[in-house]
């Protein structure tokens, strides 16, 4: 796999920390907490792709499936995940303590460790995968929360639907 593809898949994994970011950087948090909280999504999306490689390794162990439709299935869904969400109504945010900040990584990864199941199906550069991964959401996490203030209304939406049709064009391409 070239590393376009993995640029691609690593942006398209960080649109939902960055639509989510654009709605918490409507907070003003302090500089500190931004740091703080695009760290921890970092860290989470270099973790869960290799934990997801993990289990994906022992899947295919013992389920004889073309690794293809693994990958189609995998990045498909997450990304029509993605385009449903951007259209559900948002809740308003409030600040975050250190718990949520936690949970607020974990739950923008989710989609890093179901693309991790079928990364080793992809490629052999799983370490730069994760890496570019981690660098990818902690630069549009943080880049979320500083443009929160001013465009979070038209942008955020935009964002997931658009991360999430480029995982589902990808999961189709690779298909084939």
């Amino acid at each position: 796999m070239s590393i376009l593809i993995i640029l691609v898949i690593a942006i398209s994994l960080s649109m939902d920390a960055f639509s989510l970011s654009l709605a918490y950087g409507t907070l003003n948090l302090k500089e500190k907490d931004i740091h703080a909280l695009s760290f921890t999504v970092g860290i989470y999306h270099f973790i869960m792709p290799l934990f997801g490689i993990m289990v994906g390794t022992i899947i295919l162990k013992f389920l004889p499936l073309n690794p293809k439709w693994i990958v189609f299935i995998v990045l498909f869904f997450i990304g029509i995940q993605m385009v449903i969400e951007s259209f559900k109504k948002e809740e308003p945010v409030k600040v975050m303590t250190k718990i949520e900040m936690l949970l607020f990584g974990l739950a923008v990864s989710i989609d890093s460790f179901s693309v991790g199941i079928g990364l080793k199906s992809m490629t052999d550069q799983l370490l730069l995968c994760a890496f570019l991964f981690a660098i990818s959401s902690f630069f549009f996490t943080y880049l979320g929360l500083i443009l929160g203030k001013k465009v979070h209304q038209k942008i955020g939406k935009i964002s997931t639907t658009i991360g999430g049709l480029i995982l589902v064009i990808l999961g189709i391409i690779y298909l084939f």
